[in-house]
């Protein structure tokens, strides 16, 4: 379920994009470490917090996984998301069923996630008031005009 919020949620956007950042150092030293099942677990975090931040930043709260993913698709197109949902994948495969990539494959995940974070700094930083009314509108979530008393 998407929330509509209040433009006041920067602060938590701006924690989100910093846990991000923080998230892809955590995996790069996983990865040295050798830990390729918790680097990958975290490089989806790392981006999954890029793409929450963006969400925090136009107002939408949103506290399901599938629902933040979907909606940023909506917004900034399934290009933009591709890479997120891969590695959502790969997550879930090394959690529950214990499929860990090879270290090139995890070693390509985290220049992926670099520039998926990167990518989404860019567009959050980007932002005006006027794109951040028009995304509001296209996901559909205006806010209810009071209505004539």
């Amino acid at each position: 379920m998407l929330i509509l919020c209040g433009i006041t949620m920067r602060n938590n956007q701006l924690k989100y994009l910093n846990e991000a950042k923080l998230s892809l150092e955590r995996a790069e030293k996983n990865f040295i470490d050798g830990d390729l099942l918790w680097t990958t677990v975290v490089i989806y975090y790392a981006e999954y917090y890029a793409l929450y931040s963006f969400l925090q930043r136009i107002g939408i709260k949103c506290e399901n996984h599938f629902c933040s993913i979907l909606a940023v698709s909506i917004l900034l197109g399934e290009d933009k998301t591709h890479i997120i949902n891969q590695h959502k994948e790969k997550r879930i495969d090394a959690l529950y069923y214990m499929r860990i990539g090879r270290k090139d494959e995890v070693e390509k995940m985290i220049q992926e996630a670099k520039i998926f974070v990167s990518t989404l700094d860019n567009i959050i930083s980007n932002l005006t008031d006027y794109d951040i009314k028009l995304y509001r509108e296209r996901i559909n979530l205006k806010k209810p005009e009071k209505s004539p008393s």
